[in-house]
């Protein structure tokens, strides 16, 4: 799929998903691992890949829903895919602030929120750029919307 992004240009937008799933059974080895933090249900987590206009492009990679995007993205080698194809480039929401770090030319996140001393001005400039990068990420939102439609 990086290669293929690569060669095509086009520019990837990475979302994580989480679906609700049956709860493990009871004595099961790793059974906390699918309490999601944020959703406080057992999950399942899904990376998903899309281009700019909303085309499905890779959905895989299932790990249990207490997993940090971050770590996934570390874990499942998505990260040295970046570091190999350094033409590819990607618009990620804020869970992958690190990932964005790591590879400013190529990842995009959303901007941080300005702290409380902040002018007016900078307030506004932020809320602007968030919606910018809001709306470009915007397709792979709807892309997971519609797996999980489809989920068991």
């Amino acid at each position: 799929m990086f290669a293929y992004a690569e060669a095509e240009d086009i520019e990837l937008r990475l979302d994580g998903a989480e679906t609700q799933v049956r709860r493990p059974h009871a004595g099961r080895p790793g059974r906390r691992a699918f309490v999601s933090g944020k959703r406080r249900q057992n999950t399942i987590k899904t990376t998903t890949f899309s281009g700019g206009q909303g085309r499905l492009l890779y959905s895989g990679a299932e790990r249990p829903g207490r997993m940090h995007d971050q770590t996934a993205v570390r874990t499942e080698g998505i990260a040295e895919q970046f570091r190999i194809r350094p033409g590819v480039k990607a618009k990620v929401d804020s869970g992958y602030q690190g990932l964005a770090k790591e590879f400013p030319g190529q990842v995009t996140a959303p901007p941080k929120k300005p702290g409380e001393d902040a002018c007016d001005g900078d307030k506004r400039a932020w809320q602007e750029a968030r919606r910018r990068q809001s709306s470009a990420r915007i397709c792979v939102e709807h892309t997971n919307a519609e797996l999980r439609q489809w989920a068991p």
